[in-house]
């Protein structure tokens, strides 16, 4: 190896120069390009360093707090339900809708999803009386459909 060296001295020295003198070209390139673009690349390193932040913070934040642990465990409980409350109509809501007695009974029977036949069935009347006292309680609730009637009318609390 040392023979090679000395052989080829004036080769290796030569490279070697070369080698040193490329460095110190691309050390001053990056140095004016740094110079050139010292906003922009501080603007970036700044972006990027709160970019990481806000990550970091996501993924901290979005962890859970507590580590939920499950264990079986047989546990008898009483539980006291409550009984629902008797209804009570709201005769003020129900006198500014205007519905009569049989309009206010077509609308509880269809509450209880009956059809309008099964209605005309259940109040001996015909299918016509039925949607007639029907169309005119949709048009006192100002509503289009008989969902939107009853939901409105529990809502009211005309209807249980």
């Amino acid at each position: 190896m040392i023979n090679f060296i000395s052989r080829n001295r004036q080769v290796f020295l030569y490279s070697v120069s070369l080698a040193v003198l490329l460095l110190l070209l691309k050390w001053l390139e990056w140095r004016f390009i740094i110079m050139d673009h010292a906003f922009e690349i501080y603007a970036g390193s700044i972006a990027v360093i709160f970019m990481g932040l806000g990550i970091w913070l996501a993924l901290k934040l979005s962890k859970p707090k507590k580590e939920t642990v499950y264990i079986e465990v047989e546990v008898e409980k009483e539980i006291y339900i409550k009984e629902p409350a008797e209804f009570v109509m709201d005769e003020k809501e129900l006198e500014k809708l205007g519905l009569s007695k049989r309009e206010l009974e077509v609308l509880q029977l269809m509450a209880e999803g009956l059809s309008n036949q099964e209605i005309a069935e259940r109040l001996f009347v015909s299918l016509h009386t039925i949607k007639t006292h029907s169309s005119k309680v949709l048009e006192k609730m100002d509503v289009k459909r008989r969902t939107q009637a009853i939901e409105k009318a529990k809502r009211l609390k005309i209807i249980a």
